[in-house]
């Protein structure tokens, strides 16, 4: 699955869903069950900020990725600056997207 298609399904969802941005925020939506889709960064410094992401994300089958940037994903995110994570928690427009990025829904 392309990082392109990630972060366009990140795009969308902004547009006409709901994401939440950084990891704080990211680890809440996940531990609540709302997350539909997670991308990280990374070259998110310390590695510490973000490392619990894909682990949590595998212990609830969330689809989780991984982007090359921080700028990248703030940018798919609609914000000036870059984020460590992404969460989308309504998918909207986005969810024939994010069915298309999981694969055949099982986890490693």
């Amino acid at each position: 699955m392309g990082e392109d298609n990630v972060l366009e399904a990140i795009e969308v969802a902004k547009a006409t869903g709901k994401i939440r941005k950084g990891s704080n925020e990211v680890t809440k939506a996940i531990e609540k069950g709302k997350a539909k889709l997670v991308a990280y960064a990374k070259d998110v410094e310390p590695k510490e900020v973000i490392m619990h992401i894909p682990i949590l994300c595998k212990e609830k089958g969330i689809p989780c990725f991984e982007v090359s940037t921080k700028e990248e994903l703030g940018a798919a995110a609609g914000i000036e600056v870059g984020t460590s994570a992404v969460a989308i928690v309504d998918a909207a427009e986005a969810k024939g997207m994010i069915d298309k990025l999981q694969p055949g829904k099982k986890e490693e």
